[in-house]
């Protein structure tokens, strides 16, 4: 559930109301009239399941209450409340399966700022993942996988090109191509200092590997594997299910292959460093596509739940 925090003008009070009296998912409508004092008008609060919250916030949007006040939405840990299960008995649909598109958008929005700590984490994440192949080591491989923090922005750009938000989208693939092209040169560099100090070598890379040679060399199965962590990892955004997405992580291998990319091309081996850029091209745009097409069918989903709720009863 939902807590919703609605500031309107006066005029626009009864309207915003109306509206939310009449939609069977909201419950604990509160009004302070004159209440707020910026922007101007009068405080509503309402609680919201998250099968109608979509829908909600979509018609207060509609009628302008976004650019004449403003809407803020929490989630709700523990309601205690008749009103609040009827409420929930009422919605279509199950809240486990909800999708509130503006919660969505604003947090993988936040994942597409190109900062110093999405850098540093896919630099580090990049740098272990390239001792990992070296040593063949799959438990730096996995750490390196969950501290890489490349599918914030991959999830945005699924979420952009639906919406079809083209400064998302510009955002999503420069916080990706910067992302990863720093963390590439940042490697290059470390595996020539560590070879300098005689912690690497190159008969390393070129020796038998049979725990990490998957990450340079790819098949169908690495678009397989890109497909279901693009499913997994959009219904685990979507759903809230954050456990979820830690498996996701471990599951594709853009990290590593990255890292594969820039150790190869430190050391001069160029057809590994050629399938491991194949290998990351692979899991990228399988990942975006499986997680475009996850949208896709959830929002026609809902767009048939609520077109049947509407529907009147046969008789």
């Amino acid at each position: 559930m939902l807590h919703l925090r609605v500031i309107t003008p006066e005029s626009r009070s009864t309207e915003v109301v109306d509206l939310l009296s009449a939609e069977a998912g909201v419950t604990h409508l509160a009004v302070l009239p004159g209440a707020a004092r910026q922007p101007q008008g009068d405080l509503i609060l309402c609680d919201v399941v998250r099968e109608s919250a979509d829908r909600v916030l979509r018609e207060l949007r509609r009628i302008g209450v976004d650019t004449s006040g403003g809407i803020a939405a929490e989630d709700i840990e523990l309601t205690i409340s008749a009103a609040a299960d009827r409420a929930a008995d009422r919605a279509p649909g199950s809240g486990a399966d909800a999708v509130v598109w503006d919660e969505i958008a604003a947090k993988t929005g936040e994942q597409t700022e190109l900062s110093g700590t999405y850098l540093v984490l896919i630099v580090v994440a990049t740098m272990i993942a390239g001792i990992g192949v070296l040593l063949d080591q799959p438990i730096l491989i996995v750490g390196a996988m969950v501290v890489g923090p490349e599918f914030g922005p991959l999830a945005a750009l699924c979420v952009a090109l639906l919406r079809r938000r083209l400064g998302v989208i510009g955002r999503s693939v420069q916080a990706l191509v910067v992302g990863f092209l720093a963390a590439m040169v940042a490697t290059v560099l470390s595996t020539w200092a560590l070879t300098a100090a005689g912690l690497v070598s190159r008969e390393m890379l070129l020796a038998e590997r049979p725990l990490t040679d998957f990450i340079w060399r790819p098949d169908a199965l690495s678009w397989v594997v890109g497909l279901l962590a693009g499913v997994a990892g959009m219904l685990s955004l979507t759903s809230k299910k954050s456990g979820s997405l830690v498996g996701v992580l471990i599951s594709v291998t853009t990290v590593p292959a990255a890292a594969n990319v820039a150790v190869a091309a430190a050391y001069g081996v160029w057809h590994e460093a050629g399938g491991s850029a194949l290998q990351l091209v692979i899991n990228l745009g399988a990942i975006v596509l499986a997680g475009l097409l996850t949208l896709v069918v959830q929002q026609l989903w809902w767009w048939n739940l609520a077109r049947r709720s509407r529907r009147p009863a046969a008789g």
